[in-house]
C-alpha cells in the first residue's frame, strides 16, 4: 500500500513522518503524474484558497475526484477537510465536493488561539491527541455521513464510507493512531 500526501503546501511533511513511522510507503504528491501507484491520499493542512486554485489550475482537483468515486480512501486535516467539502459558509471557494458537508473556516478562532486536547473518536479503542490550528468545524452534513468526534458540541471529524474528514491535526502529535486507523479503511 502506498499513500500519496498532498504536498503543494501545508503540513505535509508531518504526514509522510507519520507514515513512515508506521513502516507505510508515502509518496509526495504534487501533480496528476504523481497519483499512479497511490492506493489513497491525505489532504493536509495549509491555506485552502491557494492550494485549491493550484488543484483546480493543474487539474489534480479533477483527478483526485476521479480516484475517489473509483473507491480511493481520502482524508484531509483542516484545510484538508475544507477541501473536501461540498460547501464553505461564506465563500465561493473550490472545492472537491467530496464530503457531504458544509463547514465554517476558523471556527475557533485566529492561529493564536490554537490549542490542543484529548478527543475520543467513534471506532477508535482509546481517545487521540487533537491539535487545533484556525480550525473549521462541520455546521451540517448529508445523510451518508457520520460525525466521528465531537469537541464542545461541535463537529471536528465525519466519515462518509472510505471519506474522512478533521478539524484537527493528528499528524502534529508523537501518536499515528489516526494514520494507523485511515489504512485500515
Amino acid at each position: 500500500m502506498a499513500v500519496g500526501v498532498i504536498s503543494i503546501q501545508g503540513d505535509f511533511e508531518k504526514h509522510l513522518l507519520s507514515l513512515s513511522r508506521l513502516g507505510v510507503e508515502a509518496k509526495e504528491v504534487r501533480t496528476v503524474e504523481d497519483l499512479p501507484g497511490v492506493n489513497r491520499i491525505i489532504i493536509p493542512g495549509g491555506e485552502s484558497t491557494t492550494v485549491g486554485m493550484l488543484m483546480q489550475r493543474f487539474g489534480l482537483g479533477e483527478a483526485i475526484q476521479e480516484h475517489v468515486e473509483k473507491g480511493m480512501p481520502i482524508w484531509g486535516t483542516c484545510m484538508g477537510m475544507i477541501l473536501l467539502a461540498k460547501e464553505v459558509v461564506g465563500r465561493q471557494q473550490y472545492t472537491l465536493d467530496l464530503l457531504d458537508i458544509t463547514v465554517e473556516r476558523n471556527a475557533f478562532g485566529a492561529q493564536v488561539h490554537s490549542f490542543e486536547d484529548e478527543l475520543d473518536v467513534v471506532g477508535m479503542d482509546h481517545s487521540v491527541t487533537a491539535v487545533f490550528i484556525r480550525a473549521p468545524v462541520v455546521t451540517a452534513f448529508g445523510p451518508e455521513v457520520k460525525p466521528i468526534a465531537t469537541y464542545e458540541g461541535k463537529i471536528v471529524a465525519v466519515q462518509q464510507g472510505n471519506r474522512v474528514g478533521t478539524s484537527f491535526h493528528p499528524e502534529l502529535t508523537d501518536s499515528t493512531v489516526f494514520h494507523e486507523w485511515f489504512c485500515r479503511l
